[in-house]
């Protein structure tokens, strides 16, 4: 099918998803981007269009991917999830069990529960880092390890936007003996077939997408959620590296392993990946029914100390009323920062994802994933 310059597959019935796919272009300021759904286990859209780089005009192909920030937290948070199935992790150790230099400066008792829902008071990483040292991996866990919490454990909640992916890949990294850009390859994507990645081979760099920062940068961030010492540390952190511009464009931020912040995919791989976690593709389901009723039960739900608005948890996933409004009680996924979308609906037997260049925040909401989402469900209810 071909939309103006929107392009891919729609199944009859699911039109209402391509016309909310163009009128982000008409009406969002969309430059480039895709959106997919699996429906029962078979992909039903599979939608991509505009401009992969706006500056050279190279257009949004079928295997252009881009980078998807926080939605990385979903797949991270699985790879944990299947250790824990496998009876390798057990979240209610003290991750000191499996870290021992982590137990130190009042983190002795932290368990990995507690950083799944982002209880551990590790939302801000201290210690001075070059941004070279925290690409190398090392020493940004080994700063970890070594300071106190931000708060005490298990006493709030609030969003630990970098570290959430330090902590656990880490204890891929014990665990498994894999870092966790190679686990997740080889237990999650290799697979299903996935084209995305956490550490981005240098052969996929032609591949990606050209972020567009968001309008203001980092200081448009910084006026949303308030410039609180906390929230600037977090969001900016470590060391006031990273903010929302250019710097995600290079290729060594993009080579690096940040599972927390620097998937890169495309929409087709992160709605394939939702949905067999709710039920099985091609042969292949990436937890058992009961693994994943316990990673969906609520752990957290409140004002978020970091963020402050409402966010709501289970073991990784974000619950609704976190990912979209019009999306089923029962999702869970994550978003990422600047629009991206990706999660699944086991009552809808839904895996939904929707990844774009242009970053955009938004008080309300985001408009372009928000259209998106009411289209699918209006299209499930009337098949």
């Amino acid at each position: 099918m071909s939309h103006g310059s929107i392009a891919g597959r729609v199944a009859p019935g699911f039109e209402p998803v391509a016309d909310a796919f163009a009128e982000n272009f008409t009406a969002h300021q969309e430059v480039g981007a895709a959106c997919a759904l699996y429906h029962q286990g078979h992909p039903v859209v599979d939608l991509w269009g505009g401009l992969a780089d706006r500056d050279s005009g190279r257009s949004w192909q079928e295997d252009t991917i881009c980078l998807v920030f926080s939605a990385a937290k979903g797949p991270t948070a699985t790879c944990i999830l299947q250790l824990v199935e496998a009876g390798q992790l057990d979240i209610d150790l003290p991750v000191a069990h499996y870290w021992p230099a982590f137990g130190c400066n009042g983190k002795e008792a932290i368990t990995t529960r507690q950083v799944l829902s982002h209880q551990a008071g590790l939302a801000a990483v201290d210690g001075e880092l070059t941004l070279e040292q925290v690409l190398a991996w090392d020493p940004v866990v080994e700063a970890i390890a070594a300071q106190a919490p931000n708060w005490e454990p298990g006493s709030q909640h609030g969003y630990h936007a970098r570290s959430f992916g330090w902590i656990l890949g880490e204890l891929i990294r014990r665990i498994s003996g894999e870092s966790p850009g190679a686990y997740l390859a080889r237990h999650l994507c290799g697979p299903l077939g996935l084209r995305y990645w956490v550490g981005l081979p240098a052969t996929e760099l032609p591949s990606v997408a050209t972020l567009v920062p968001p309008v203001g940068g980092s200081d448009a961030v910084a006026a949303l959620l308030g410039a609180d010492s906390l929230t600037a540390r977090v969001m900016g952190g470590p060391s006031g590296l990273f903010g929302y511009n250019e710097m995600w464009n290079r290729p060594e931020v993009l080579a690096a392993e940040m599972p927390s912040s620097n998937g890169l995919g495309d929409a087709r791989s992160l709605a394939r990946f939702y949905a067999a976690l709710i039920g099985e593709v091609d042969g292949v389901r990436l937890l058992g029914r009961e693994q994943l009723a316990r990673a969906c039960e609520q752990q957290v739900r409140g004002p978020d100390a970091v963020i402050f608005h409402e966010t709501c948890f289970g073991l990784g996933y974000a619950l609704q009323p976190a990912l979209a409004p019009g999306a089923g009680e029962r999702s869970f996924g994550h978003p990422g920062a600047g629009g991206s979308l990706a999660f699944a609906d086991p009552a809808a037997q839904l895996g939904f994802a929707y990844v774009m260049n242009v970053m955009q925040f938004n008080l309300e909401g985001d408009p372009r994933s928000a259209g998106l989402v009411k289209a699918a469900y209006q299209c499930l209810k009337a098949n």
